[in-house]
């Protein structure tokens, strides 16, 4: 995730943290304690200047693959 988040939004930071461990029991956990539910903490100067719902649409829109994989939940912190 981090990796296609560079490829895509050229952050000058990025920090992808799975939290799936918190979730278990949570809609969405897949029961193994990892891989469905992240926070994303992302500086990028494509996201400068953009409204909270436009910025977090860049991201998920980066991050689609792996949405469609069976990650259930991103929360996205933009700095």
């Amino acid at each position: 995730m981090q990796q296609r988040l560079v490829e895509k939004l050229t952050p000058t930071h990025v920090q992808v943290v799975d939290e799936s461990g918190a979730h278990a029991g949570h809609a969405g956990a897949n029961g193994t304690g990892f891989g469905t539910h992240f926070r994303v903490r992302i500086a990028s100067p494509l996201l400068t200047g953009k409204g909270r719902v436009a910025q977090h649409r860049l991201v998920y829109d980066a991050l689609q693959e792996f949405i469609d994989q069976g990650v259930h939940a991103i929360a996205i912190e933009v700095l």
